[in-house]
């Protein structure tokens, strides 16, 4: 795709945005049921996807873990993102290889230490690009790509979240 190609998609939604701020807002959704042992199973549209406990914790490693898949979901958006920047503002990108990793402390997790956070303390998002494009063209890329990822965004502001449970059966 071509930033001609890019902008002509994008520019009918942008307008409509402009017009009618509320349709801009959508509600995305992931749904998963508990599976066998201790696992969920998350419909991801394209395939079912097993999550279960990271070794660390007493899994098998068989199952994906929530937190490489956090990860995933980041090197995810912020892959397109890069691609699309890339291509809106025409800085060739022959090739690029996106890493995210994360810095755990498990004895948050698993309560061994109540001053142990549970969660990532540190996550680092890198690049690896094949591109004729000059320091400041890359810089910049890398500035709209943090900007214009969902992911990286909600990361890094944080997003309220609440949960709660609602009984079904019985």
């Amino acid at each position: 795709m071509d930033a001609a190609t890019l902008k002509a998609l994008q520019a009918p939604l942008k307008e409509q945005y402009r017009n009618d701020p509320a349709a801009a807002i959508i509600t995305l959704k992931a749904t998963g049921k508990t599976g066998e042992d201790i696992s969920c199973n998350i419909e991801t549209g394209r395939k079912l996807v097993a999550a279960g406990l990271h070794p660390a914790t007493g899994g098998s490693g068989l199952l994906a873990c929530s937190g490489d898949l956090l990860l995933e979901a980041l090197v995810a958006c912020a892959g397109v993102t890069l691609k699309a920047v890339a291509t809106a503002i025409g800085v060739e990108i022959r090739n690029a290889a996106v890493v995210a990793e994360g810095d755990l402390d498990f004895r948050g997790t698993l309560g061994v230490s109540k001053e142990v956070p549970v969660g990532f303390s540190r996550i680092r998002l890198e690049f690896v690009v094949d591109s004729p494009a000059t320091a400041e063209q890359l810089d910049s890329l890398l500035k709209l790509t943090e900007r214009y990822c969902v992911v990286y965004q909600t990361l890094k502001a944080g997003a309220v979240v609440e949960g709660r449970v609602v009984r079904r059966g019985t």
